[in-house]
């Protein structure tokens, strides 16, 4: 039996709060990986983020703690889901991140919450994924690369050499990966109206996929204010250019970066 005060079973699968800080948050930020990544990757955000922000990232299933369980394919029922899963944070302010296809994911959930009139985010960081209006077709980019899957890992960057050295941990991020492209490859979703919040996104200047350019187009996807940030960095960004994203977002939500965090 579950003891009142503890997190549902279902919500601490999905939900990783690396720092908790819900009793002094005044809004809370949930953020999204990129394909074939997982949440661990905002595990510093807490430290980096003003007291006032809660970080809380989303670990989709198909990778670590959530390993033995299917990978979405496609985005509308994970879409559904994560409504499902997110419904008790929505008594408070919240914004979200998302990088790479976790930005088309975050887009999408906005969308989604506006659809079925629930609250929505304050605003949209979106970084290192091209516009919807700059998609070139369906389908996945990567099946037309010499290497297929693989080639597609290899060109983007952004994974730890150790993993592609190794064949057996190669192996077991693939299918993940190719499950995660297919989510992105196969989502067609062209909205009548475009959103009423805010949208700030950051582009890689050296970024060969989300191009600053192609990044340029998620103006016409809010009807209101638009920001592109451009960062000294490829398809993932580095430490620095991270930093600058946690405080162009801290300075967005109104909040101030001391050198205590």
């Amino acid at each position: 039996m579950m003891m009142s005060g503890q997190p549902k079973i279902e919500e601490r699968r999905w939900l990783k709060r690396f720092g908790r800080r819900e009793d002094v948050a005044g809004i809370r930020l949930l953020c999204f990986h990129h394909a074939g990544g997982n949440a661990a990757m905002y595990r510093q955000w807490p430290q980096l983020m003003p007291a006032g922000i809660e970080p809380i990232a989303v670990q989709l299933p198909g990778r670590t703690d959530r390993f033995r369980e299917p990978a979405y394919d496609r985005m509308e029922p994970l879409l559904d889901d994560l409504v499902e899963v997110i419904k008790p944070l929505l008594d408070r302010p919240f914004a979200c991140y998302g990088i790479s296809m976790g930005a088309r994911l975050a887009w999408g959930l906005a969308h989604t919450l506006r659809e079925r009139a629930m609250p929505q985010p304050r605003q949209l960081f979106l970084a290192a994924n091209a516009a919807p209006s700059t998609d070139i077709g369906g389908g996945n980019e990567w099946e037309g690369l010499k290497g297929g899957l693989e080639g597609y890992l290899r060109t983007m960057g952004g994974t730890p050499e150790e993993v592609l050295a190794e064949p057996e941990l190669l192996s077991a991020l693939l299918p993940t990966l190719r499950a995660d492209l297919y989510v992105l490859g196969t989502h067609e979703f062209r909205p009548a109206s475009p959103l009423d919040i805010p949208i700030h996104a950051f582009a890689g200047t050296e970024d060969a996929s989300a191009t600053p350019e192609r990044m340029s187009g998620w103006r016409t996807e809010t009807s209101v204010r638009f920001d592109l940030d451009l960062l000294p960095s490829g398809h993932f960004f580095d430490a620095a250019s991270e930093r600058q994203v946690v405080a162009a977002i801290a300075r967005d939500l109104g909040q101030v970066i001391t050198p205590h965090g």
